[in-house]
């Protein structure tokens, strides 16, 4: 985990010359011409208005897709209705939670600074110790939590305790201090506050499902939703029966998927070792499974799709995750770190780039590479149409790697006026402000979408992360009185929410399993077989390169 880290929080936009995750140094290309004309789109129209030196000399850059949207509030709640005959408090949807402050303001209202363990500032919740800030989730007769509170803090408190001893004391609270265990408690009482403990249950088998891979986790919420469906009401069994039966779906939907990413996994092979027992003749390419480019895009827009839905919000928290100070159990701190789904697709970002790099690199005719670097160019100019960033920052980057950017003789014969605007959207600098704002954009056109395909927003995954670390980084997680920062962590709570709306949407796009088979399992080139392969195009400029070019040959081809 630490080396993944690392790796991840290393990431930049590549120079010319780097591998996808990592800098190094870059190689400059040559021979750049303006583009001829394509079918017409937004970058074809930009890219035979602005030349490259014609974007440098602006200083703010925005494609005229994004340029006159206005924000407007999203409705699609996550929770369709409540359950039980009482309404529970109306909570906003996921994008509506958060205001620009980073949290909803009004929902705590309060004349004192101080309140139960709770400190407030201008009726904003700042801080509080632990254990007040359980009481404050738990609902009774007369009050229910907002779900700005729900989700705030049930993605965080997995830093000072597992969700499996959060819903221990959830589930006590509940028992003892609703008087559930008590066979002469006020029915009426109880029909009041059982909808509710189910709401609050319901809200959390929803939003963190995988929570409850934990055996103890599953065996507190049976016991509780026992307690709660073994009363009069036929009404809450049902609807006990029918959250439980939804969370196991969803459970088996992960393990079946993880057992896809596994399978996938262990079959890969490096492209160079396929290429030893077939002859390059016969090995087929990415334009032969797929000629059209704006149906390669698509085709990347479901895998992006689908690998985004199965990552778990606390999953960003878990993978910063440290210990706790005031926690001495030392034995649960590793067992926090559940990753995988959030490691799968940082990988997949990886394999996309050297995917690309293989594709440009294997072709032996220099006019064959050109037209595979034009192609993934359109590729990627319709990834950032349809708002992938993800895709379109692993094609550049694979684009981007030393083997494909040393490359001058192609790169000679390649109109590069689109790319060069593709280049610009994503440029690093200022903290990727370009990319920013058309993230932005994106977002806003989710918002007042017409169509599905206005809704999807796939963020440049790795920079996402980055953002969430160094927001984790910059502030403590407890004040120096030992109160828990609640006010960090609904900035952090902001920040993956936003990811859970966009997360939530399904791809438009019909599927093409041809296609998907050929991303998904098509060997690639590792590092070393791309330079070779490079070499072998065109050859080493130096000493340094012939050096190289000559050991690889030897180890991996068996050549002198």
């Amino acid at each position: 985990m630490a080396k993944f880290l690392a790796e991840l929080l290393g990431c930049t936009l590549p120079s010319k010359g780097a591998s996808p995750m990592f800098e190094s140094k870059s190689h400059s290309r040559v021979g750049l011409k303006s583009s001829t004309k394509q079918k017409t789109s937004i970058f074809s129209a930009l890219a035979s208005e602005k030349s490259l030196s014609d974007c440098k000399k602006e200083q703010q850059w925005k494609p005229p897709m994004y340029s006159s949207i206005t924000p407007v509030c999203f409705t699609s709640p996550l929770i369709e209705k409540p359950i039980g005959k009482e309404s529970m408090p109306q909570t906003p949807p996921f994008s509506a939670m958060f205001d620009s402050s980073g949290y909803n303001r009004n929902l705590y209202q309060s004349a004192e600074d101080s309140c139960g363990g709770l400190y407030y500032h201008d009726n904003n919740l700042l801080s509080g110790s632990l254990e007040a800030l359980i009481q404050h989730l738990v609902p009774n007769v007369d009050y229910y939590p907002d779900r700005t509170y729900i989700f705030t803090f049930l993605l965080s408190s997995r830093l000072f305790m597992h969700p499996y001893e959060l819903m221990a004391k959830v589930c006590h609270l509940c028992i003892e201090h609703q008087r559930l265990s008590d066979p002469n408690s006020d029915k009426n009482q109880i029909r009041k506050i059982a909808p509710k403990i189910l709401q609050l249950l319901t809200e959390w088998t929803e939003t963190f499902p995988y929570d409850f891979r934990d055996e103890r986790m599953m065996r507190n919420l049976k016991d509780l939703a026992h307690r709660i469906a073994s009363g009069e009401e036929q009404t809450y069994r049902k609807n006990v029966q029918q959250m439980i039966q939804c969370l196991i779906r969803k459970l088996a939907a992960l393990t079946q998927y993880e057992e896809v990413l596994a399978k996938i996994s262990s079959t890969s092979t490096d492209r160079l070792t396929v290429l030893k027992t077939k002859p390059q003749s016969i090995q087929r390419d990415i334009i032969t499974v797929c000629s059209d480019p704006y149906t390669l895009a698509q085709q990347l827009t479901h895998i992006e799709l689908e690998r985004l839905n199965y990552i778990g919000p606390e999953e960003f928290v878990q993978a910063f995750v440290q210990k706790d100070p005031l926690d001495n159990d030392k034995s649960c701190y590793s067992e926090r770190k559940k990753t995988r789904n959030l490691e799968a697709y940082v990988e997949w970002f990886n394999r996309l780039s050297y995917l690309v790099a293989t594709e440009i690199c294997m072709p032996v005719k220099k006019k064959h590479r050109a037209r595979m670097i034009e192609y993934f160019i359109d590729v990627a100019r319709e990834c950032f149409n349809i708002g992938n960033f993800n895709s379109l920052m692993a094609i550049i980057s694979g684009m981007n790697m030393s083997p494909v950017s040393r490359l001058k003789k192609t790169w000679a014969k390649v109109k590069t006026a689109k790319f060069d605007i593709l280049e610009h959207q994503m440029d690093p600098s200022s903290n990727f402000y370009n990319y920013r704002t058309a993230l932005r954009g994106a977002a806003q056109r989710s918002l007042t979408a017409h169509s599905s395909r206005e809704k999807i927003v796939i963020p440049f995954f790795s920079l996402l992360i980055k953002d969430i670390y160094f927001l984790n980084e910059g502030c403590a997680n407890r004040l120096p009185n030992g109160h828990v920062n609640f006010e960090k962590f609904w900035e952090l709570a902001k920040q993956v929410s936003e990811f859970m709306t966009w997360k939530q949407v399904e791809c438009p796009f019909e599927r093409d399993r041809k296609i998907l088979q050929y991303l998904l399992t098509v060997p690639v080139f590792s590092e070393d077989a791309l330079y070779l392969a490079s070499y072998e195009s065109e050859g080493p400029e130096n000493h340094i390169e012939k050096d190289r070019w000559k050991s690889l040959r030897s180890s991996l081809l068996g050549r002198v």
